[in-house]
């Protein structure tokens, strides 16, 4: 899996009715649920008038706007915002999304959110899925657990996880974002500006101003967040996914993991993994 960065040349930041996606069959339906499980899908540019809460149950799922690249490990959520246009990619994904009328929470902000799952919401979300969001007529029952899970929900909103890299749309940036994440293994800040043919000052100057970090740390973002995906998709040892995402060492890799995660990446794999 390729954790990279969409140009912003590649959509706009503003919805338009066109790719507007409604899956009510009921305007009368406050909230519901979708589920997916599949080998791959790729949703294209969209955005809902509903608020929506993705959950993985398993896979690896991936959402871009025009800002940034979000991953969503399993055992985590993607909040997106209602208006919010963006793009889902689900490779081996089990999945379930919780759609919500705007009005059923007050000032989520808006921008994507990645939120670890505690236990109980998770089980919350689980049972949501017996009201599809596909659901006709009204449902009392229905309407008071899910304005409980939007509450629930809100206060959620307030522990993200940073599992996001930004886009540009300078194209200096954009080509050193794609050469950056098409060599993790060997990369190098001279292997860049030679490859798209600036010097390092400009690189360090335009990357700087059009995302508010250094490549550096745009590098070593990348590389947790690939080894993320390597952690929890394939059964490839960590020591094997540190070499491949570009750590010389081990302990490098493990400290690196801790400082990005909150977890070294074998707890991390054992959680998403269900060992």
């Amino acid at each position: 899996m390729t954790v990279s960065a969409y140009s912003d040349k590649d959509c706009s930041p503003a919805a338009n009715d066109d790719d507007g996606v409604d899956l009510r069959s009921d305007p009368a339906v406050r909230a519901g649920t979708f589920l997916f499980e599949g080998k791959e899908i790729a949703t294209g540019w969209h955005h809902h008038g509903l608020h929506q809460l993705e959950y993985a149950f398993a896979g690896i799922a991936e959402v871009a706007t025009a800002d940034g690249r979000y991953l969503l490990p399993p055992q985590q959520a993607a909040w997106i915002p209602s208006g919010l246009r963006h793009e889902t990619t689900l490779r081996r994904v089990r999945s379930v999304s919780v759609f919500f009328e705007r009005d059923m929470l007050e000032g989520p902000g808006d921008r994507v959110r990645i939120l670890a799952a505690a236990p109980v919401i998770r089980e919350m979300i689980l049972y949501a899925t017996r009201w599809p969001i596909s659901r006709v007529g009204p449902d009392r029952t229905a309407d008071a657990y899910f304005e409980v899970l939007a509450r629930v929900v809100a206060d959620w909103l307030d522990h993200e996880t940073p599992l996001c890299l930004p886009t540009s749309s300078d194209p200096v940036v954009s080509a050193a974002m794609e050469f950056t994440n098409t060599h993790l293994s060997a990369v190098d800040e001279l292997s860049v500006c030679e490859s798209i043919g600036v010097s390092s000052r400009t690189l360090r100057r335009r990357f700087s101003k059009s995302t508010g970090m250094t490549w550096e740390r745009y590098l070593a973002g990348s590389r947790i967040l690939r080894a993320m995906a390597q952690l929890a998709e394939s059964a490839d040892s960590v020591t094997r996914v540190s070499a491949e995402v570009g750590f010389d060492s081990l302990s490098s890799f493990t400290r690196a993991f801790r400082g990005y995660a909150g977890e070294t990446p074998t707890s991390y794999r054992n959680r998403v993994r269900g060992g």
